[in-house]
């Protein structure tokens, strides 16, 4: 990894109140009045390229074209002091115990993070261009552009137009980091989609894990109700030289799709989660993940996801925090911490705001707060037929994983969950 060079904070020129220069607004912002005639590096993958999506060549790959793009177009932007404060001072620690639970002191996210903007009891709501969105960056935030190549080979151009009609991808940085090479991936940007995930950008978001090849990098999502904080469709990504403890997590297989994919359950961790992995193609798995979290969308579940193993492997991960904490079912001492439980959190990367939780991290007390996240046994399980019922549609079938004989699957076929000892799927 890149040596980190600490660097003084400076606030990106879409934060600044100074007097506007001569150009646009001043802000060299992304929006018409600046856009215009703008060039920004792109990236194009190779799309439909078979991949090996076995965990083990994740962590054979030399490094990657688009890694290195990554950490050293991060690390420009560093230098260029264009962070809300310098991450690379944060404290870290991994918590003794069985989980290993890692703790960070963050400070500077707690003072200076952007507030959420709109209701947390709704997963999908319309995008609002009153509230603060990503056309309102500055033009140097963004890393490059990222799509897919028009002539099938990876590519890449320094300085590229920004093709507006078409509604490009971006990278940005995230200038309230968490890590070392925080980012943020905004799908389709000047379409100005909410927060909500569909095939196209989630399949776009699997494709960049598998690009940049790293597996201590990984993609993000937080729903709406889940803590994301901008109601602008984005997943985040940061590099972290560890393993997160749900990624250690044992799981039990529950069904296997006939695209390859293998469907499991977290087991022995403090939140109740499903694990998706495999598939044929890259896009099998994009598509029943995809499939499951338009399902929570649409059932109002708010819900979180944590791409790992560079696009192998996803962890989906229903939650209720925010609807504890309205009911006032939450305790005091867990809320005046002011840990909101987002992706990272509920991996096992809690990011603390308090000198005091930090010194007094404990796996009892990342444990305790992680329960309040999880969903009850009896409410995962209902989930769980849901989003079965979702994803075992006639174009996605499935292969029960127990010892009796099913009959094929049919368009018509009502899955549910149903306990007994060998905790597979019974499709009724």
């Amino acid at each position: 990894m890149l040596s980190i060079k600490r660097v003084p904070t400076v606030v990106s020129n879409y934060q600044k109140d100074e007097d506007a220069p001569v150009n646009g607004c001043g802000r060299n912002c992304l929006k018409s009045c600046c856009i215009q005639e703008a060039k920004l590096p792109l990236y194009g993958f190779k799309r439909g390229e078979a991949k090996d999506l076995s965990p083990i060549a994740c962590k054979e790959r030399p490094v990657a074209f688009l890694d290195s793009i990554i950490l050293g177009q991060w690390e420009d932007r560093m230098q260029r002091g264009l962070f809300r404060y310098d991450v690379t001072a944060c404290e870290t620690k991994v918590i003794p115990g069985e989980y290993g639970f890692i703790a960070q002191l963050n400070e500077g996210r707690h003072l200076k993070k952007r507030p959420t903007e709109f209701r947390v009891d709704k997963v999908l709501q319309p995008f609002d261009e009153t509230k603060f969105n990503f056309t309102k960056v500055g033009q140097e935030e963004i890393l490059f552009q990222f799509k897919s190549s028009s002539d099938g080979e990876t590519q890449f151009f320094p300085d590229a137009p920004i093709d507006v009609e078409n509604s490009p991808s971006f990278v940005a940085i995230n200038v309230s980091p968490i890590e070392y090479g925080h980012v943020l991936l905004i799908p389709r940007i000047f379409e100005c989609l909410p927060q909500r995930i569909d095939h196209a950008n989630f399949s776009l978001a699997l494709h960049m894990a598998a690009e940049a090849g790293n597996p201590y990098f990984r993609l993000g999502y937080n729903s709406l109700g889940a803590f994301a904080t901008i109601n602008h469709l984005h997943f985040q990504a940061y590099y972290l030289a560890l393993p997160f403890p749900i990624e250690k997590a044992s799981t039990k297989k529950i069904a296997k799709l006939n695209g390859g994919v293998k469907v499991s359950k977290l087991l022995n961790y403090p939140v109740r989660g499903l694990v998706f992995e495999g598939g044929h193609a890259l896009d099998d798995l994009a598509n029943t993940v995809s499939e499951a979290c338009i399902c929570l969308q649409h059932n109002n579940i708010p819900y979180n996801v944590l791409i790992s193993d560079c696009g192998r492997r996803v962890f989906l991960l229903p939650q209720c925090y925010a609807e504890k904490q309205a009911l006032g079912e939450v305790r005091a001492e867990l809320l005046d911490t002011q840990v909101n439980p987002a992706v990272w959190e509920i991996s096992g990367h809690m990011v603390l705001k308090r000198k005091k939780d930090f010194d007094e991290a404990s796996e009892a007390n990342a444990r305790e707060l992680l329960a309040e996240v999880s969903l009850s046994k009896e409410r995962f399980e209902e989930v769980n037929a849901l989003i079965f019922q979702a994803i075992t549609s006639e174009k996605i079938d499935v292969t029960p994983q127990c010892l009796e004989e099913v009959d094929a699957v049919s368009s018509s076929t009502k899955p549910a969950m149903v306990p007994g000892s060998h905790e597979c799927l019974v499709l009724q």
